[in-house]
């Protein structure tokens, strides 16, 4: 018995999606089929990440954009050379290897040896190059931007309720379970998946076994491009390919709330809760509450993340995989006391302080304005020293806590008249509150999962907050901005700009200062090795 409920335990959330899915948002059984059939698509660019992760222990945020680039090729090349559907579905499976082949090779191979989060990073931008080129090849026929979509290759049609299925339909319910089904027979019977499994524990030792490390590594990200693949261009025939990364995103992050359920490496339960969620999704889509399915998809991250056990969190963790390398050395000793050397220092401070204050007077309106937009994202950056540089997390988010800030304070000096140093003290408070809620569940295991978390907040946060989706809190109409603490003028882009000058120096010795104090070197040591800091005493998750 207790083997038993070991083997199903894992597929609980699934469950759970469904029954939550089933008495908040009830539908009909022909669209519950539909929502599986997504489910199921979703469940191979899931797959493929889980896949990338067992590898190299590197999530990999481009998973989407590998199949986004080949389908809309496939679909484009239908429509302008009139291929038909079963060469556009070769001929972008191929392109889709030969586009795995050529990311692995040119840009994760380069952090092969990198700790993960390098790894992690790089596939962001990764990222965009796919979808710059996914979004510019139409325009190479001078192609319209436009929702793309294609036929169905032959005439099958049936009906369950209201809902009527073709062809499209019918290829992915058959194409998708047949792909996971292969995928866990190769892992499981084949010498590759031994391989890969034996290079997921340890990549030296599998390579003095005589394993091709790097030559698998190739093949695994490869796999994973023709599975994105497939899952993006069959789901183009049922809802249409919209152009840019509208779809990769609700994709990508329907994928990682999945792989998170499934403990990030339990392929079953990545596959099942990817379909649970998939039939949710459709259920809120068709009861009118599309705008919640960002928000939705957050909690179940988070509660996934609170649910994780014990001996899966930080207490077994080792040298840690987020360390980015050793800091540069300060200058020291008679170096740093040489005249010169301080002489140049002070220099080159007084200039770049002569500059930043002359801005206003070189760059008239239009240009202060968009120098204090500079100044504002440099203030966002020294976050990110804090958090990625120093603590070797990764956010996907940071720019929704400055946004939830920014809505906070429109919010406090429009809808409640208050003195705009209150409502930056309050924009503050919220923006800590939410990082803190977002933040702990994730913090409490060791990996990439806060960047998980963050990337679902983000996509949460734009479809239903930012844009009224949920409540209209958020003042849409220009406000001419109150004096500061009722007496100093902030209504010129001059002093908005030297106010924002003034935060950025002080936000920068605040860093300072955080870098020196023990904080910031408990910060350092958590990153480089998680149980050494431990075992003197240091509240890792606290810090």
């Amino acid at each position: 018995m207790e083997r038993t409920w070991t083997a199903l335990r894992p597929y609980v959330p699934a469950l759970g999606i469904v029954v939550l899915q089933v008495f908040l948002w009830p539908m009909s059984a022909g669209m519950a089929v539909s929502g599986a059939i997504m489910g199921g698509l979703g469940a191979m660019i899931a797959l493929g990440m889980a896949v990338i992760f067992r590898a190299n222990n590197t999530v990999s945020f481009a998973q989407a954009e590998l199949g986004a680039l080949p389908a809309t090729m496939a679909i484009v090349v239908m429509e302008v050379w009139g291929f038909t559907y079963w060469m556009s579905l070769v001929g972008g499976l191929f392109v889709a290897l030969v586009v795995g082949t050529v990311v692995e090779f040119l840009f994760v191979r380069r952090f092969f040896a990198a700790p993960p989060l390098l790894g992690t990073v790089a596939t962001i931008g990764v990222a965009q190059l796919l979808l710059f080129a996914s979004v510019s090849f139409p325009m190479i026929w001078n192609l319209a931007p436009k929702i793309r979509t294609y036929d169905a290759p032959f005439d099958v049609r049936w009906q369950l309720g209201a809902v009527v299925f073709d062809a499209n339909d019918l290829i992915a319910a058959v194409v998708a379970p047949t792909v996971m089904v292969a995928l866990w027979a190769m892992l499981r019977f084949t010498n590759t998946g031994v391989a890969l499994r034996a290079s997921a524990a340890n990549h030296q030792r599998a390579s003095m076994l005589g394993i091709a490390v790097l030559r698998l590594q190739t093949e695994v990200w490869a796999g994973a491009a023709a599975m994105s693949f497939l899952a993006v261009f069959l789901q183009a025939g049922i809802t249409g390919l919209p152009p840019g990364g509208v779809m990769s995103w609700t994709i990508l992050l329907r994928a990682l709330a999945a792989m998170v359920l499934g403990n990030m490496v339990n392929l079953g339960a990545i596959a099942a809760s990817s379909i649970a969620l998939g039939i949710l999704q459709t259920g809120m889509e068709r009861s009118g509450d599309g705008a919640w399915v960002g928000p939705v998809l957050l909690a179940v991250v988070v509660i996934a993340l609170l649910m994780q056990r014990r001996s899966e969190g930080r207490a077994g963790a080792g040298p840690s995989a987020l360390s980015i390398g050793a800091e540069p050395h300060r200058l020291r000793g008679r170096i740093a006391a040489d005249r010169r050397v301080r002489a140049l220092r002070w220099g080159i401070g007084v200039v770049v302080a002569m500059l930043v204050l002359a801005v206003p007077s070189m760059m008239g309106t239009a240009g202060t304005l968009k120098a204090s937009a500079v100044v504002i994202f440099a203030i966002i950056g020294l976050s990110m020293v804090v958090l990625s540089g120093w603590a070797g997390q990764v956010s996907l988010g940071q720019m929704t806590f400055a946004g939830i800030g920014a809505a906070v304070s429109a919010w406090a000096i429009v809808d409640r008249s208050l003195d705009p140093v209150v409502a930056m003290v309050l924009a503050a408070v919220c923006g800590a509150a939410v990082a803190v809620v977002i933040g702990v569940p994730a913090l409490r295991l060791r990996g990439l999962h806060l960047a998980v978390v963050t990337l679902a907040l983000a996509v949460a946060a734009s479809g239903a907050v930012f844009s009224n989706g949920i409540g209209e809190w958020i003042p849409t109409a220009g406000f001419s901005r109150p004096a500061l603490a009722g007496r100093w003028s902030i209504d010129s882009p001059a002093r908005l700009y030297y106010l924002a000058v003034a935060v950025a120096v002080a936000a920068g010795l605040a860093v300072r200062g955080l870098r020196a104090s023990r904080f910031g070197r408990v910060l350092i040591a958590q990153r480089d090795n998680e149980r050494a800091a431990m075992s003197f005493g240091t509240g890792v998750v606290a810090a």
